[in-house]
């Protein structure tokens, strides 16, 4: 009942202005900042280590920003997953190498996990006419799944892998011609993962954009997603060159390095709340 009062609420505040829904998501980040203890601890320890140049004055104002931009975009679904499209056309710009997206040529999109990676997957279903592909991995509260997932399919027809389904109808998508929205850039089964450099820190890494471009003979396109005052900026960036290779090592930490080139411009854009060094090489101590 608590998390269906919390989605009706969410949808009540997409019929705002977006300031004052972002006055609003302000406002939740700095609580959760001051009550959320262990994953203010995550946030910091992500950034201490990505970024140790700087000041504990100023890993703990990002971190506040890095709270409040997670807030903010969790009140934006909202109005992506429930707003006219006339709102979404003001505040979703689509820009850049918007040719890449053209035609039925086999694309893995590199969709690293910025603040407003549903905005840019709404931006895409809603301008672009190809239908996208995505892996899905199903959340253990219903309504919150059931939220998501409608949310996620609302313009397109876009198919919904389940992460369990396996490699094969990702594939069958790719090749024909669906462009996959892959996020490659958290912390899961080491198992299935290399450990290469994130800002100079080995980090457990899925290889799976070079995988994923290899078996569907794919072209890589990033996309890089900034949250603005106006709504987002979604840009397509050119495809990458020589790429994959055959080394998935070498793939793959070029993937990371790619990343940080994205992140850095404005580091409190991303998801630092996700425990990105929770797996360590040669049994090392978790960091945090």
């Amino acid at each position: 009942m608590l998390t269906q009062a919390l989605l009706l609420l969410i949808r009540a505040i997409a019929l705002l202005p977006l300031p004052l829904v972002r006055g609003l998501g302000a406002v939740l980040g700095w609580l959760l900042y001051s009550l959320v203890a262990s994953r203010r601890r995550v946030v910091l320890t992500n950034l201490a280590l990505c970024f140790p140049q700087w000041s504990q004055d100023e890993l703990r104002a990002q971190t506040r920003r890095v709270f409040v931009r997670f807030a903010q975009s969790w009140l934006d679904r909202g109005w992506l997953w429930h707003g006219s499209e006339a709102v979404l056309h003001r505040r979703l710009v689509l820009e850049g190498d918007l040719q890449a997206l053209q035609g039925d040529k086999p694309t893995v999109l590199f969709a690293p996990h910025f603040m407003g990676l549903d905005a840019a997957w709404t931006a895409l279903t809603l301008n672009v006419a190809r239908r996208f592909a995505t892996i899905y991995s199903p959340q253990l509260n219903a309504a919150a799944d059931a939220w998501i997932y409608a949310g996620r399919q609302r313009f397109g027809a876009p198919e919904m892998v389940a992460r369990l389904d396996g490699v094969k109808p990702i594939v069958a998508a790719l090749r024909a011609g669906e462009p996959l929205y892959l996020l490659p850039d958290m912390n899961f089964d080491p198992s299935e993962s290399l450990f290469v450099p994130f800002f100079g820190v080995q980090a457990c890494t899925i290889p799976s954009l070079s995988r994923f471009a290899r078996l569907g003979r794919a072209q890589v396109v990033p996309i890089v997603t900034r949250m603005t005052p106006g709504g987002y900026a979604v840009r397509v960036l050119p495809a990458w060159t020589d790429f994959p290779t055959t080394d998935l090592v070498a793939d793959t930490t070029r993937m990371n390095r790619e990343l940080e080139s994205y992140i850095t411009p404005d580091p409190s854009q991303y998801y630092w709340v996700h425990k990105r060094f929770k797996d360590r090489p040669n049994g090392e101590t978790p960091p945090y």
